[in-house]
């Protein structure tokens, strides 16, 4: 019963917290991108849309992709805050099954369990879409989700064709967020 009340009291806290994803149940299964290229994936994208994430505070967020010699991929992130610094991070990805090469994992501090990067659908060029979900307890989960583009527009059919794979991936496309990707002159990835 203690067990049943802190894990209540967990939920109660998650549902409480407006800036994430939370649901009871398992993660989706969404299907990935089919013969995806790591390779042709690398360089800058810029967050078009995305699920609440709390980690993210800032504007003009985007990533960028560089394939390592070991073949891992060095991430870096980096958004603008609203007192004009830039806030960044680095992490490394990497595929974790060959036969699935659009499921990735993605770490950002030593010590803590690896988050899923999938990548649902991209062009290479123009958009991708990703899709993250982690499980907790078996009871619940957390979900985060991006629509991302090679420049800080995207047009309303392409954004439209996203938010269908979303759904059918059973992503609730009502709570995405439009992305700040306004004056963002200041930005310059190292």
């Amino acid at each position: 019963m203690k067990a049943f009340k802190v894990l209540f009291a967990l939920l109660l806290t998650a549902a409480t917290i407006d800036s994430q994803s939370f649901h009871v149940g398992k993660c989706p299964k969404p299907s990935v991108q089919e013969d995806f290229n790591v390779t042709k994936y690398m360089g800058t994208w810029y967050e078009i849309e995305k699920l609440p994430a709390v980690f993210e505070r800032g504007t003009c967020n985007q990533a960028t992709y560089s394939l390592q010699s070991d073949g891992t991929v060095k991430v870096h992130n980096a958004e603008l805050l609203s007192d004009g610094t830039i806030n960044s991070i680095e992490g490394v990805a990497k595929v974790k099954d060959p036969s699935q090469p659009a499921v990735l994992s993605v770490n950002f501090f030593k010590g803590v369990a690896d988050s899923p990067y999938w990548v649902l659908s991209t062009d290479y060029q123009s958009y991708s879409l990703v899709y993250s979900c982690s499980e907790f307890f078996g009871v619940f989960n957390i979900d985060f989700a991006w629509i991302l583009a090679r420049t800080r527009t995207l047009t309303e059919d392409v954004i439209k064709q996203l938010h269908e794979k979303l759904t059918a991936a059973g992503v609730n496309v009502n709570r995405l967020e439009v992305s700040n990707q306004t004056a963002c002159d200041v930005m310059v990835m190292t």
